[in-house]
């Protein structure tokens, strides 16, 4: 990935970590990037009592795997290009193959296998233990520059006091 996305002193791992950490979902779900080798990215949600679906099983629900898995396949795409640009998830699917082992926390490893001038396409895939005994699979296109050229940010506003 390219410096020219990162500000001075900002690898670009740690600006990767930065924009989830100040996505909401990816927030309330504790996700993190792990490593990244473009168009590669690895990354890691936690096991919390508060994402688990089903009490009696222990089980972290589905939605959290399928928001894991959307924003760590994002930023496959955003560790892919050349320079900074937005993405926006144009098709998600998500195949679950198994429960997610109690008490573990999810693993996942995207990749932006074809990067077009507008449309980006990923693979990923969720996991506890291996990738060889995965949780859950996802494919994926994105929209790349979709912020019709704006700044990033752009649409941020400031919180009202």
């Amino acid at each position: 990935m390219s410096d020219d996305k990162s500000s001075p002193g900002e690898s670009p791992l740690e600006m990767l970590r930065a924009m989830l950490a100040h996505t909401p979902q990816a927030k309330a779900i504790g996700a993190d990037i792990t490593r990244m080798e473009p168009p590669r990215v690895w990354g890691r949600t936690p096991y919390r009592e508060d994402l688990v679906g089903d009490p009696e099983t222990g089980v972290i629900a589905g939605g959290v795997i399928t928001t894991f898995l959307d924003h760590i396949s994002g930023a496959a795409v955003f560790s892919s290009l050349k320079e900074a640009s937005s993405v926006a998830t144009i098709d998600l699917r998500i195949d679950y193959m198994r429960a997610a082992t109690p008490h573990k926390d999810v693993l996942a490893e995207a990749h932006c296998y074809k990067l077009g001038r507008n449309i980006a396409f990923v693979r990923a895939i969720a996991y506890d233990e291996t990738p060889d005994d995965p949780v859950a699979q996802a494919s994926a296109a994105f929209m790349v520059n979709s912020n019709g050229r704006r700044k990033m940010g752009a649409n941020l506003r400031k919180p009202k006091p």
